[in-house]
């Protein structure tokens, strides 16, 4: 019995005890620490929204839109939320008619050996996994909340192309920020919605940060499920800046079809690229690269089959814009330098010159075209037929003077150094990432490109080329890597003869071969060409206008400018164009031009025509390059003529009257032209 009584006791004590220690605990809680957890329950009831900008649009010169928006439905995953409940990406795969491993590939993340669909973007922001959803769908996840957590379904702008395929490279494309990207761009960071995509390439680069436009913030209520039960603040965001381009997508569209058909009519060419630029202003008025890709691709995820056929070299990396990144031999579209660089060497520009068939250069003969000879000839004449021997003859005699094998301590380098005035061996600087240098081959080229060389040539000019299966060609490369092994830092004086007529290793861009010209026929200034016009706000605001820049100045005064254009204006008429534009009204307007065949090794010959129009005062300067596209007469005269064909409306359609003036955008956001 006592035993008992002990027991309820002890029981009693350790009740009042544990009932005193509750006491003391909600005491605690609800006075000494209340305010603090009521702060805290408040704040698990309210979430930041970043809210995303919509981004400005793209126009051309007369407003029309070269990449617009249009809103979709989008849903998101939190890619940290559903690693907690692999269910959650079962349900919402149902939801959407989506098989669960198509959703998983969405969200894992992009590295080596991942294949596309990944995500390439920062880990912390939401995933899209599908844009094109519907009402119905949208609203089944919104509703059941508690079964989706982690997954938002909202109104977004989406990228949208109205013109396809024109100018993909020209225009970029857009990707989600990389964790790299934030943390390397503290701008970038500050201003960062969460959801927000990068320019890539292109003007969407070039102009990013004022077409993203600052995001806002939304603080909205939830409940203990993370249903929104109201909007405590909002801070809308501001959309990005509209960005004006002087591209007309008219002559756009001219431009895409004549580079495609050049391409499609030459049966070896893999590639083609045509400009256009305002001859008067430097600006760039179209700008087209063949084969092209639709710039839609990008858009809700690109497939590792898509991404690898725009980097693939049996499609011809459409990716890659032949325009500003191709590099070809320019052949004698290049001889406007060659002539500049005589006539500084002291050559008489009212000079007669022979054009033989053939020119020795050291023991080795230089033919003219198909060995014909010409007789004696002006700077003028040459240029429109197109001889080669007065230049061999004449960048032969300037390697003498320099020295030959054995050059003076400061050779002038005439011919190099004009073709640098010219702007070439350099990026042109247009507002467009990713353009190439082309290349200027001197003797310090040379002695550069001989140390990085010749350890491999050395070995070859032992061992042979026995995968060569060709006993001739292997033989040619055995004895060229042999050459190049022991003499390969010289400039030999092949090099200097190829140099005059745009051959050997001279290379250029499409776009640093028009502007040179848009020097030449304009005002003898050197301009870096511009897409960007104008950036305005989406109100008509003027935000800023983008100037063309001057970086240099032709080497020749302007008679010796008027006397190249004028023996250029007879090209596309008595010269090597004729054919080309056989038919063509020049009593409306006269063309003028050069062309070029540049010889490539192991392949057809690349076709070039650079001209202007109308002579008398250039508008336009139109720049066509085929590559293993034949003769400069044979696939590139032809695509500038279609050019010339659409801007003046010569097969029964409206001429192109040139955008002189920036659109006007209403508050409202409307074009007027």
């Amino acid at each position: 019995m006592n035993r008992m009584r002990t027991r309820l006791v002890v029981l009693h004590v350790m009740v009042l005890t544990l009932l005193a220690a509750l006491a003391v605990r909600l005491w605690q809680v609800q006075v000494m620490r209340g305010q603090e957890f009521v702060s805290a329950a408040a704040e698990t009831r309210t979430r930041d929204v970043v809210v995303p900008a919509v981004r400005g649009q793209i126009l051309d010169a007369a407003g029309r839109p070269l990449v617009r928006n249009r809103t979709a439905l989008v849903v998101s995953v939190d890619r940290n939320e559903i690693a907690k409940d692999r269910s959650v990406l079962t349900r919402l795969a149902s939801v959407l008619g989506r098989p669960v491993k198509t959703l998983e590939k969405r969200i894992r993340p992009c590295g080596p050996g991942v294949t596309r669909p990944c995500w390439p973007g920062s880990p912390y922001q939401p995933i899209p996994i599908d844009e094109k959803v519907t009402t119905r769908e949208a609203l089944t996840i919104l509703e059941r909340q508690e079964e989706f957590p982690g997954v938002t379904a909202e109104v977004q702008a989406v990228r949208q192309y109205p013109n396809g395929r024109a100018a993909a490279q020209l225009l970029g494309y857009l990707q989600p920020v990389t964790q790299e990207e934030l943390d390397r761009r503290e701008g970038l960071k500050s201003g960062f919605s969460g959801v927000d995509l990068v320019g890539r390439d292109g003007l969407e680069a070039t102009y990013d940060e004022a077409l993203r436009g600052a995001p806002g913030l939304r603080k909205i209520q939830v409940d203990r499920l993370g249903k929104v039960i109201g909007i405590e603040q909002q801070v809308a965001p501001t959309t990005g800046d509209t960005l004006i381009t002087s591209i007309d997508a008219r002559i756009q569209a001219f431009t895409e079809r004549a580079v495609h058909g050049a391409m499609k009519r030459a049966p070896r060419a893999d590639g083609a690229a045509g400009v256009v630029l305002d001859a008067r202003t430097g600006r760039v008025v179209a700008m087209a690269s063949a084969p092209g890709y639709d710039p839609a691709v990008w858009t809700g995820g690109i497939s590792e089959r898509e991404y690898q056929q725009l980097l693939s070299d049996k499609a011809g990396k459409p990716l890659v814009s032949r325009a500003i990144k191709g590099e070809f031999a320019p052949g004698s579209t290049f001889k406007v330098s060659s002539v500049a660089a005589m006539l500084r060497s002291g050559y008489p520009i009212n000079g007669h010159y022979g054009c033989p068939g053939a020119f020795m250069v050291g023991d080795r003969p230089f033919h003219n075209f198909r060995g014909i000879p010409l007789g004696t000839l002006t700077m003028h004449t040459a240029l429109v037929k197109s001889c080669d021997t007065i230049f061999y003859k004449a960048s032969y005699e300037q390697w003498i003077k320099d020295g030959g094998l054995h050059p003076k301590k400061t050779p002038k380098e005439r011919f190099a150094n004009t073709a640098r005035a010219f702007g070439f061996g350099s990026p042109t600087g247009i507002d467009v990432p990713g353009e190439s240098a082309g290349r200027i081959p001197d003797r310090d080229w040379k002695k550069d490109l001989w140390a990085q060389t010749s350890a491999d040539n050395c070995k070859a000019s032992r061992t042979g080329y026995p995968g060569v299966k060709n006993r001739t060609k292997a033989a040619f490369l055995k004895r060229l890597a042999y050459e190049n092994c022991v003499e390969g830092y010289l400039l030999r004086p092949g090099d200097a003869a190829n140099f005059s007529i745009g051959q050997g290793d001279v290379l250029v861009t499409p776009l640093q071969l028009a502007r040179a010209y848009v020097a030449l026929v304009g005002d003898g200034r050197l301009r870096s060409p511009r897409v960007g016009w104008a950036l305005v706000r989406p109100d008509g605001t003027q935000v800023k206008k983008i100037e063309v820049p001057v970086v240099g100045k032709l080497p020749i005064n302007a008679k010796e400018r008027a006397y190249i254009k004028n023996a250029l204006s007879q090209v596309a008429s008595d010269g090597t164009a004729a054919g080309a534009f056989s038919g063509f009204p020049m009593d409306q307007v006269k063309i003028g031009g050069k062309t070029g065949t540049a010889e490539v090794y192991g392949k057809a010959d690349t076709s070039w025509f650079a001209s202007f129009a109308p002579t008398s005062k250039p508008k336009y300067v139109v720049v066509v390059m085929v590559s293993q596209g034949g003769m400069g007469g044979q696939s590139a005269a032809p695509a500038v003529r279609e050019i010339y064909e659409g801007i003046y409306g010569i097969k029964n359609q409206q001429p192109i009257k040139p955008v002189s003036r920036l659109p006007q955008i209403a508050r409202d956001g409307t074009v007027r032209r």
